[in-house]
């Protein structure tokens, strides 16, 4: 018998994302929002969140601000209002209820002490624990006894799940336990919930990670015992490191507020780059979130596990780092400056953008570069700067600042025209002069191009601090 279809039907398309609220919107958690968003909004239906607060215990208000956040910042707008789980927990106790009504459900009086001995059974077989409680077919169970109720799964014949990323998959019903709906203290579990959550928002299409595969197995006895209608199932390879080993925080599997906060990544390439994990259109590497919508198939997902190399990701950031409006990227970088920036300063980082960008992999390296701007004179240079100030360098900077300080016009053309003169009547390559005169400026080695930085300086600045490299230190 077979779960699913492999067409979306007439019912319009309706994906979910359902994220536990125990830590951190993780990677692997991102993309799979992402592809949820994705062929909902391919499809023309609704992409719906459901945060799975259940877990008492572990769900805490930070981590769903952190999920919320992160899906924010990555543009994975979900349609309607996020749903939470727990506040449907008198739903899901119905639901329960109705399925003991039905004959789907049993009440189990099994103790602790009993539940061990077959655990303890099953692993002396050395075989996966499959609950057959002895109550399944009884009914001199006292309802006023501590029970759990639990799922009457079907113990013959197999289902068949054709998945539309893993293909046709079968399970033997004898596979499939009793899994418990209801705790003895009434509350409901996982398994129920989600099914119950699912139907009652309309999913139609569950994407989610092949972790959960065995779940779709054991949850589908509640839609048939509910005679509801199944979804179609999508389950996604997990993510791997570079090196193939399972994703951990040494291959850079951080929250997705990490790769904003400390990585300083943009939203735009994170998402391009967790598209390309696990799907593909072509050769296409830069996709935009238009031509994703309008290209995104389930058919395109991989089989086999992804893996994630930071380093390609910040190689894919430098991309939209170059390609991004320089207003914006001023604004994302005066926040981590670590002072707040006048309006002229704001000017200032504005147009330092266009030189600035071209060299730098993230919002870090842009802030970093920005930092001889905003520098007070005297500047204290690092070791590699002053290296480059020795010998008969500060003689050359004194030549140079009475070119420069006879300019006209201070714009690129008339600074470079300058230097080089300075330098072919010195006899020395214009990297001879141009590094010092660099290290005069900003204080390092290296920097934007040594013209924009005198460009960006302004006369006024830009003499003074050759000035005060002019003189040997005491």
């Amino acid at each position: 018998m077979s779960a699913t279809t492999d067409t979306t039907g007439a019912k319009p398309v309706v994906t979910r994302f359902a994220p536990s609220p125990t830590g951190f919107l993780h990677i692997g958690g991102a993309r799979t929002a992402l592809f949820n968003l994705l062929f909902a909004r391919h499809h023309g239906g609704k992409f719906l969140l459901r945060i799975e607060d259940t877990d008492r215990a572990r769900s805490t208000q930070p981590a769903i601000e952190a999920i919320l956040d992160g899906l924010r910042w990555l543009g994975l707008d979900w349609d309607g209002d996020e749903v939470y789980q727990f506040a449907r927990a008198a739903r899901h106790a119905e639901v329960a209820q109705a399925m003991l009504e039905k004959g789907a459900a049993y009440r189990c009086y099994l103790t602790q002490d009993e539940l061990a001995a077959m655990r303890a059974e099953a692993e002396a077989a050395k075989k996966p624990l499959r609950i057959r409680s002895p109550w399944r077919d009884r009914t001199d169970g006292d309802p006023a006894v501590p029970h759990v109720v639990r799922l009457k799964a079907p113990t013959e014949g197999a289902v068949t799940i054709r998945d539309h990323v893993q293909g046709e998959v079968t399970v033997q019903n004898a596979e499939i336990d009793d899994l418990v709906l209801l705790r003895s203290d009434g509350t409901p579990t996982y398994m129920l919930a989600v099914v119950v959550d699912d139907n009652d928002m309309g999913v139609t299409h569950v994407i989610r990670g092949d972790d959960h595969l065995n779940n779709a197995f054991r949850q589908l006895p509640i839609y048939r015992a509910m005679g509801w209608d199944e979804p179609e199932y999508a389950h996604i390879p997990l993510i791997h490191g570079a090196d193939g080993a399972k994703l951990s925080k040494r291959h850079g599997a951080l929250g997705v507020d990490a790769y904003r906060d400390e990585l300083g990544l943009l939203p735009e390439a994170v998402s391009n780059y967790l598209l390309r994990l696990g799907w593909g259109h072509g050769d296409d590497e830069i996709i935009s979130r238009e031509q994703a919508i309008a290209w995104f198939d389930l058919a395109g997902v991989g089989k086999s596990p992804s893996r994630f190399d930071l380093k390609k990701l910040e190689n894919l950031n430098g991309h939209y780092i170059r390609q991004s409006d320089d207003d914006r990227l001023a604004d994302l970088v005066a926040t981590r400056l670590p002072f707040e920036i006048s309006d002229s300063q704001a000017d200032l980082l504005r147009r330092s953008m266009a030189a600035l960008k071209p060299r730098a992999a993230n919002l870090l390296e842009l802030a970093d570069g920005a930092g001889f701007l905003f520098r007070t004179r005297p500047l204290e240079l690092d070791a590699d700067a002053a290296a480059l100030l020795e010998g008969d360098a500060r003689s050359l900077l004194a030549q140079l600042h009475t070119a420069l300080d006879g300019l006209v016009t201070w714009d690129t053309e008339a600074l470079e025209a300058a230097v080089r003169t300075v330098a072919d009547d010195a006899g020395v390559k214009l990297g001879n002069l141009a590094q010092p005169l660099r290290a005069a400026l900003t204080g390092r080695r290296t920097s934007p191009g040594i013209f924009d930085v005198l460009a960006l300086l302004g006369r006024e600045e830009s003499l003074a601090r050759i000035a005060d490299q002019m003189r040997t230190p005491a």
